[in-house]
């Protein structure tokens, strides 16, 4: 199983359930890499576009490459408007890309799905000199502030969610530095978000385990959490930490 054309068979649900970057980030990222009309940006696997439209809208020459046909087409209807907008429906891995031509390239929760040694090396190649890779993603934290329900949560997880394939993607992102990068520079925010049991299962539903979870574990799964969130007041405090990694190619 390609656990990575796993989301692409979810893109609304996707689009509407998946927390959002703050915009600090993005500030951050445009001042850093001077983000203009005259710079040339790609994005690694843009999903439906959560990161996509701040750096649209400095006016740079953006283009997209998007492994799922589905999410492909939401992100032309999202983003069609945009002048500088570009998107091509391919593998980053089996892409050829030029050599030298951009001045940021950028991933979202995605670079981690690709093999450490593609990902570090193909950017390095892509980016003219002084140019930027940047990579962030959402952590979140659900057991801090609810250790009634996580217990709950833990309890169901052990009973019911049994899937075919387990999520098993972990890349070390300081490990850029040994591929040629230099001025690393790790930022990081924090957010937090209160779900009802619905707002969560909608949440979590967008996960990748969870979107291949068969019956009947799938409907006992959920009914569990349900069940466990009504023991506990029918709320979740989740804390979500938005770390940003950011390299540069040497000038």
């Amino acid at each position: 199983m390609d656990f990575r054309k796993t989301f692409d068979k979810i893109p609304e649900s996707f689009d509407k359930y998946r927390p959002r970057y703050c915009d600090e980030l993005f500030e951050e990222l445009i001042i850093r890499c001077e983000l203009n009309s005259n710079k040339k940006v790609l994005e690694i696997g843009p999903g439906t576009g959560q990161a996509t439209e701040p750096i649209l809208k400095t006016g740079c020459d953006y283009t997209a490459i998007e492994l799922g046909e589905n999410f492909t087409s939401f992100m032309k209807k999202s983003f069609g408007a945009y002048s500088n907008f570009n998107i091509i429906n391919a593998d980053f891995e089996k892409q050829i890309f030029e050599k030298n031509v951009y001045d940021l390239v950028y991933s979202a929760a995605t670079i981690q799905w690709i093999p450490e040694q593609i990902a570090f090396s193909k950017t390095y190649d892509m980016l003219k000199p002084g140019g930027y890779l940047a990579m962030f993603m959402t952590r979140s934290d659900e057991s801090s502030l609810n250790e009634n329900l996580s217990y709950e949560i833990d309890q169901v997880y052990k009973k019911y969610f049994h899937v075919k394939q387990k999520y098993n993607c972990k890349m070390n992102y300081e490990n850029v530095t040994n591929y040629g990068f230099t001025n690393f520079t790790y930022l990081e925010w924090k957010k937090q978000r209160e779900l009802d049991a619905e707002e969560y299962i909608s949440f979590i539903s967008t996960h990748c385990e969870h979107i291949t979870l068969e019956e009947p574990y799938k409907s006992n799964f959920y009914n569990g959490i349900r069940d466990a969130f009504m023991k506990c007041g029918n709320k979740i405090k989740i804390i979500d930490t938005i770390p940003l990694y950011l390299v540069q190619k040497p000038s």
